[in-house]
């Protein structure tokens, strides 16, 4: 006889656990479990039946692994928030009874909880932490643009700001921006960092406000858990480039709102060389002083003499090729079963040799200078990071390293129309002549692009190009930049011809009106007979011309036929779905319909404006 397995011990019961029972098990409050599943990665979960999973209950409720919460008890962050728990209850009643000495001692052995195990658990590599900070960046700038209120510390938006500083800093250096978007959100920036593609939004520099019904408790737990993710990220990435992390802040310039200019980058070997003398170890022996260097260089010298006589007892000199190493190529050999040459193997030389087809200093010969009605921070950080100079007015902060009549500007970015100065010297005429205006789009569509676009397109005053998204949309999405022919599937000729018939036709009959309801009646009669003869005697009443009313047949049948094959390949499908698949699948037909839509709508709204100024170019011809 099997065990008899008890009801509620065993399967889905045994598997989830909901969260009040959660929290009685761990002994927290609701706050400090939602703030230990952010720390911890845990989320609720769907079982397959809430009823089983609930012991027989039908409750709504929210459901969590048993073992992700087991793991939970374990944690030591919960333990720190139980002792915080116990010191809130000390203070209160050491303040109530008017104790301050015992007040004070309590608030300086105030119990604080780190996340560094955290970090080390959730991202075991490096890789795993870089692939996952995009989330982060966008939380560390949001943060860092919004005002301080009681809930948001000043000390908070400190660190947020410095640790945007510090990552533009980075990506300033290493030139590893790629692409920008600027959209109605904000700035898109996205970049290539140990061959991970990192995407962030940056806000613009307006006036931000938290809304009321937004949570903020669980926005600070996540920043509290990004601040720390970030801080190894940078300080990972600063020591292998070779600098001092974190970067050493000059006051004077960021009371001058210097912004990222006022953070100074220092190579980490000249900041060793500098240590002071005070701090080597130094002893005197005979009067003299001997340091640590010294120490270490005599030993160096004596196991260089010592390896010396050991390698040339004998009297022989080591020649000099066998020290040095010496690169050779790889020499492919010929296979003996297959006679045939192979393909020549790539060599790091040779790859090495290949062009590189990304310009990370496509700003490098110009030098910019922003007008003051031009955001700084973001052209500052997309010109430096392609290697280009830049300058900026007074009235944008301190720091510019060029002045608005340096010689050396060649480009001048400016947001609203050039007005002539009178009584203007010949010296400013001419440096004004030799410098290009050009407005802000130009910047961000010369990177997405890759070279430098002609400047006249981006004069001010004049209308724009549009300015694309350079991420890349969904497949089959509206491209305005390519022919409307290439985007339905048909040469640019093709789709001229039919629409010469679609004017032809509609020229030919009496009325337009008349012309499109024979389309019709020719599409709803092309699989009955008697339907199609009435049809027939009907456009030869209009005056429509056979040939055009046989080829409106000739492609009703095509759609008809390729309709109701489809209809019944998807009818049968669907019969095999259960229905949670049914439902999703409607869901996926109607965002792709909707997606059809728009782009039919805009396709046709082009087709119209090009039917328009081909109808104008005609009339202007004759």
């Amino acid at each position: 006889m099997g065990r008899l397995r008890q009801k509620g011990k065993a399967g889905a019961a045994k598997a989830y656990i909901t969260r009040s029972q959660a929290t009685k098990k761990l002994q927290c409050s609701l706050a400090d479990f939602r703030r230990l599943c952010i720390l911890k990665g845990i989320f609720p979960r769907e079982p397959n039946n809430k009823k089983k999973a609930n012991k027989g209950s039908s409750a709504p409720t929210s459901f969590y692994y048993a073992k992700d919460i087991a793991y939970l008890a374990h944690e030591p962050v919960l333990k720190k928030l139980r002792e915080h728990k116990a010191f809130a209850k000390k203070l209160s009643r050491a303040l109530g009874r008017g104790e301050w000495s015992s007040a004070k001692s309590l608030e300086e052995n105030k119990p604080a909880y780190k996340l560094d195990h955290i970090i080390k658990e959730r991202y075991p590599t490096f890789i795993d932490a870089l692939r996952d900070i995009d989330d982060a960046l966008c939380m560390i700038f949001l943060f860092a643009s919004l005002p301080s209120n009681p809930r948001v510390p000043p000390s908070l938006i400190e660190n947020c700001s410095r640790l945007a500083a510090e990552w533009q800093l980075y990506i300033m250096r290493s030139h590893s921006l790629r692409k920008a978007f600027l959209s109605i959100k904000g700035v898109y920036y996205q970049a290539e960092v140990m061959d991970q593609v990192i995407t962030w939004l940056v806000p613009y520099q307006f006036t931000q406000n938290v809304p009321s019904d937004v949570d903020v408790r669980v926005m600070l737990t996540f920043l509290e858990l990004y601040q720390t993710l970030l801080g190894f990220v940078f300080f990972k990435l600063y020591t292998d480039a070779g600098l001092v992390y974190p970067p050493p802040l000059d006051l004077k310039k960021d009371e001058a709102a210097a912004g990222v200019g006022a953070f100074v980058l220092q190579d980490a070997s000249a900041s060793t060389n500098q240590i002071p003398a005070r701090n080597k170890k130094v002893v005197e022996i005979e009067g003299r002083q001997v340091t640590g260097k010294d120490v270490y260089q005599t030993i160096k010298n004596l196991t260089s003499t010592s390896s010396e006589t050991n390698g040339t007892a004998d009297g022989s000199t080591i020649p000099e090729s066998s020290t040095t190493e010496i690169e050779e190529d790889f020499v492919l050999q010929p296979s003996k079963s297959d006679p045939q040459p192979a393909a020549p193997l790539a060599t790091l030389k040779s790859l090495e040799s290949l062009p590189q087809t990304l310009n990370t200093s496509l700003f490098s010969p110009y030098t910019f200078f922003l007008s003051r009605e031009t955001s700084r921070p973001i052209f500052e950080f997309l010109v430096r990071s392609f290697g280009g100079r830049l300058g900026w007015s007074p009235t944008s902060g301190g720091g510019s390293p060029y002045d608005e009549l340096d010689e050396s500007i060649t480009h001048v970015i400016i947001d609203r129309p050039v007005v002539d100065i009178p009584n203007e010297s010949p010296e400013g005429r001419e440096r004004r002549s030799r410098r290009k205006y050009v407005q802000p789009q130009w910047i961000v569509d010369c990177i997405n692009a890759g070279k430098i676009l002609l400047e006249d397109h981006y004069a001010p005053g004049k209308t724009l190009p549009p300015h694309l998204s350079p991420f890349g949309e969904y497949e089959g999405a509206y491209d305005p930049t390519a022919p409307l022919g290439e985007q339905d599937g048909m040469s640019v000729d093709e789709d001229e011809n039919s629409a010469d018939e679609d004017e032809d036709v509609v020229m030919d009959g009496p009325d337009s009106a008349n012309a499109v309801a024979l389309k019709v009646v020719a599409a709803a009669a092309a699989e009955d007979s008697a339907d199609l003869r009435a049809a027939e005697l009907a456009a030869e009443a209009a005056g429509v011309d056979p040939a055009v009313f046989e080829k409106e047949v000739k492609k009703s049948r095509k759609k008809i036929k390729s309709d109701t094959t489809e209809e019944a390949e998807k009818d049968m499908n669907k019969m095999m779905m259960s229905n949670r698949q049914k439902k999703l699948y409607e869901k996926m037909k109607y965002s792709q319909n909707k997606r059809a839509q728009e782009r039919s709508s805009l396709e046709a709204k082009r087709s119209q404006i090009q039917k328009q100024a081909r109808k104008k170019a005609r009339a202007a011809q004759d």
